[in-house]
């Protein structure tokens, strides 16, 4: 049986070349027809792996076998691209963040409503392995309800050059690394509101655009998410660190390596005697006994398929009408007000009161 959708890559920039390379070598769900892209280099990269290069937006618009768009062009045009790829009848995956703002989010649902074409965004970090494990564990009971989430990347070589650094192209570490890492949280806590978002951003190599943030978001329950992304951290702090009532959950990296530490017996009767530590006397900070708490080693869960796959089969599954998109416009709008909750924030020095 042949393939039947055919794919248009705008913007063969590192995203772009990604799902190339992943599509061409380990999916046959579909075929890449070509290519635009308005830098020549680009367009080399595209020919050097053999691939066809469009002259002109309209022209990759305006072929009659390409059902599919992918935009993977700088953040500021992806609005504009998928408006215009689907009223020439495509429909569209788009790179993220979706959008500079919630506007422009809202013409596209728009569009897509109109032209009855199928719109989603690759969000592929929520099939991440160190995600999962977390979540697992998380709603799993292990160490109780859940009190505080932490997610953080960090780096020490700063921020690359290009795109990233200019505020008009949607650079920065929120709309870079944030929208994923925010994304894994809503998509965690899908049945419940975020009241408050506090966030403090720097600019330390960049005055346009951020280069570290730390976010603070506050959910109805009183769940509290704290989000960190830095480049400037030469000791990293562990990807995900969980707080609950009855234990911790910490998972140092990628690799899933980390452990759950939780206690099996209350052991909140205190000595009279005080304990002394090299920080001075102290009953509060008193050790637990080791009978006191089980240790857990995790390993990473290999039973989840982590991969561009996912996206584009949710992706196609909707456009043949088998199942509805896991990967909504809807769940974007929400990353994208928090995130643009997070800049008030940062820009007022004050926490933001939210409804999302």
């Amino acid at each position: 049986m042949g393939v039947t959708h055919k794919l248009g890559i705008i913007g063969f920039g590192g995203m772009g070349r990604n799902h190339f390379d992943h599509l061409t070598k380990n999916y046959s769900r579909l075929e890449v027809k070509g290519i635009f892209d308005i830098s020549p280099k680009a367009c080399d990269a595209a020919i050097a792996r053999g691939t066809h290069v469009y002259s002109s937006l309209d022209d990759i618009l305006s072929d009659p076998e390409i059902d599919l768009i992918l935009v993977s062009a700088t953040n500021d045009v992806h609005k504009a691209l998928s408006v215009a790829a689907m009223r020439a009848g495509k429909n569209v995956i788009s790179e993220k963040p979706v959008t500079m703002n919630s506007g422009e989010l809202e013409e596209i649902m728009a569009t897509a409503k109109e032209t009855e074409k199928v719109f989603t965004i690759d969000q592929n970090r929520r099939t991440n392995r160190d995600f999962v494990l977390m979540r697992r564990n998380a709603e799993s009971g292990i160490i109780g309800k859940p009190i505080v989430i932490e997610s953080r990347v960090e780096g020490s070589r700063g921020m690359p050059k290009g795109w990233r650094t200019l505020k008009e192209l949607g650079g920065g570490m929120m709309l870079d690394w944030g929208v994923h890492l925010i994304d894994q949280l809503l998509y965690m806590m899908c049945d419940e509101k975020v009241k408050e978002v506090y966030c403090k951003m720097l600019s330390l190599q960049y005055p346009e655009v951020d280069d570290n943030f730390h976010l603070m978001m506050t959910f109805e329950s009183g769940l509290i998410a704290i989000v960190e992304v830095g480049t400037n951290h030469y000791i990293p702090h562990p990807r995900w660190y969980v707080m609950g009532e009855k234990g911790t959950i910490q998972i140092d990296n990628w690799n899933c390596d980390g452990k759950i530490i939780r206690n099996i017996s209350k052991e909140d009767v205190w000595d009279e005697e005080i304990f002394y530590t090299k920080a001075g006397p102290t009953k509060t900070m008193a050790p637990r006994s080791a009978k006191s708490v089980e240790t857990v080693t995790l390993s990473c869960p290999e039973d989840v398929e982590d991969s561009l796959t996912v996206v584009y089969d949710q992706f196609l599954d909707a456009v043949e009408g088998k199942a509805p998109l896991t990967i909504t416009a809807e769940q974007a709008m929400r990353v994208m007000r928090v995130m643009e909750a997070a800049f008030v924030s940062a820009n007022e020095k004050r926490a933001v009161a939210v409804d999302i």
